[in-house]
């Protein structure tokens, strides 16, 4: 059986007294973040594959240009998805440590969904808007 896409995996809904970031939860994330890193390795597979066979000669000066500019696309999103992996990666590292959910920058937790939203998240909002006002 293969692994569910990540966007089809149900939010968490906690139960009543629950604990935050109770081993339910945590297996939740582990299981989401799972998923999502096997959805861009496949996806990653299936982009070397495409552009193995069809970087095939192409007669059509035109038709060639299309094609490298639609592989050149293709890799630059692959790439941006390699370092999303790296993310995902360190976060399933942060929740074997025991870390996952608290804000690195003020160890408050981290809403339950800003983390279903983004699973990587390890800043609070507040500590995270502060920080993106900075850079601006």
């Amino acid at each position: 059986m293969s692994e569910p896409n990540f966007q089809d995996i149900p939010s968490y809904k906690t139960s009543s007294g629950e604990e935050f970031m109770s081993s339910n939860q945590l297996n939740h994330f582990k299981y989401k973040l799972s998923a999502w890193r096997q959805q861009l390795v496949t996806d990653a597979e299936t982009t070397i594959n495409h552009i193995q066979e069809d970087s095939t000669q192409v007669a059509d000066i035109n038709d060639r240009a299309t094609l490298e500019e639609e592989f050149a696309l293709e890799l630059r999103t692959r790439d941006r998805e390699r370092k999303l992996i790296s993310k995902i990666d360190k976060t399933l590292h942060v929740i074997e440590l025991g870390d996952y959910g608290y804000c690195k920058t003020c160890g408050a937790e981290i809403n339950l969904l800003r983390l279903e939203a983004r699973p990587t998240a390890d800043e609070c909002i507040d500590c995270k808007t502060i920080a993106e006002k900075k850079e601006v």
